[in-house]
């Protein structure tokens, strides 16, 4: 069947997790139908963009959001009353474009990814699927609630919003998915169960065959510009990297992804590298003994987690990150932390501990292999997919 997939972003490169989610599931689509895929953007598209997606996809559409449009289209949402990132994404010529190709291509169904691209969708009689992905209004309640208290406002509007909205969402769609079921009962929706769990999945082939030398003790990944990540990272130098440090002097921790703002870039130091963008995140993770992801805000599954155990690192997280990976044992696949101190602890075990770090190694590395691959996932948003269309 034709599958027109309309996206927030152009997914690719996979520097954030949408863009990771949507590229495999449209590759894995692709075997079994023809994509179209419609994708916004504002800013500039990477040139291997269009000819990578090109490859399994069969038109690859990039509708251009104009920065000087966007404070219009803010002032709009603002009096509109909907979320003012659906705002961001809209515009009446994205939408007219949007609809142009609709018309041509006559798709059977149309698969949308976050409740950003809601607006363009929510008045066509054509089947269609929402992949919520995460809870938006939860992670913004978070944000809220750690917000300058000038800004807190803002954050609560946005709040409210989102949580209409995507309590709205689900009487549009024919079908609606989410990553874990955590999030799924997060969904302010009295029929929140009926949200299809897709979970992500991982290239165990990208991940887990790079030989290389170790040079970093500590690893943390992900965008870096991303309001959870900057928190995170900023966690983990101020508060438990100097307790890690009294144990191992010369301990190094790698700050590893795109586009690090202002606050992460000044964290470096002599014993905490920020690379920004790199070619190949599995070549730090193999440079890296562990992986320690400290999240105290956002939702969803973290990605970051699944490459890492998918490269045989043992990994170090919160409660709020590990609680998605619902199948996973803590103490025997992960560590869940919930102090500095607890952090530190755990680094300091796993550094000096041989066979508990072989152990949590492997383990994370089984749990992946068997819960999370992209293939398996993916193939049962086909078959979502395809049962909307029999009826």
């Amino acid at each position: 069947m034709k599958i027109l997939a309309l996206l927030s972003r152009v997914p690719f490169p996979l520097e954030k997790g949408d863009k990771l989610r949507a590229y495999h599931q449209l590759r894995v689509l692709s075997q079994s139908h023809e994509i179209y895929l419609v994708a916004l953007s504002d800013g500039d598209v990477h040139p291997e963009a269009v000819e990578k997606l090109s490859q399994f996809c069969k038109e690859v559409h990039i509708i251009k959001i104009g920065k000087a449009s966007v404070l219009w289209n803010l002032f709009l949402a603002f009096f509109k009353g909907i979320p003012m990132q659906c705002g961001y994404f809209y515009t009446s010529k994205a939408k007219r474009k949007f609809d142009a190709i609709v018309e041509r291509i006559k798709p059977d169904h149309i698969y949308c990814q976050l409740v950003r691209v809601v607006e363009y969708v929510k008045d066509l009689n054509i089947s269609k699927t929402l992949d919520y992905q995460d809870v938006l209004s939860k992670g913004m309640a978070r944000r809220r609630d750690v917000a300058p208290f000038y800004s807190r406002p803002l954050f609560a509007m946005e709040y409210r919003r989102l949580c209409r909205y995507e309590k709205k969402a689900m009487s549009i769609f024919d079908n609606c998915t989410i990553i874990t079921a955590v999030d799924r009962d997060l969904i302010p929706h009295d029929d929140n169960k009926n949200i299809h769990v897709i979970p992500n999945g991982v290239d165990l082939e990208q991940f887990a065959n790079v030989d290389t030398k170790k040079e970093f003790d500590l690893i943390f990944a992900g965008n870096m510009n991303y309001a959870p990540n900057i928190d995170a990272a900023e966690y983990l130098v101020k508060q438990i990297f100097p307790l890690v440090l009294k144990d191992f002097p010369k301990a190094k921790l790698v700050l590893c992804g795109a586009t690090p703002s202002a606050r992460v870039r000044a964290l470096a130091a002599d014993n905490v590298i920020v690379t920004g963008w790199v070619d190949s995140m599995a070549e730090y993770y193999a440079k890296s003994q562990i992986f320690i992801a400290p999240m105290r805000l956002g939702t969803g599954l973290q990605n970051k987690l699944l490459e890492a155990m998918a490269t045989r690192l043992p990994c170090i997280t919160s409660q709020l990150a590990g609680r998605p990976l619902e199948k996973a044992e803590a103490g025997k696949d992960l560590l869940i932390c919930n102090s500095p101190q607890d952090y530190a602890d755990a680094v300091k075990m796993l550094m000096t501990d041989a066979e508990k770090y072989r152990q949590l190694s492997e383990a994370g590395y089984e749990f992946v292999r068997l819960n999370y691959n992209w293939e398996t996932t993916t193939e049962k948003l086909s078959e979502i997919i395809s049962e909307t269309r029999k009826k």
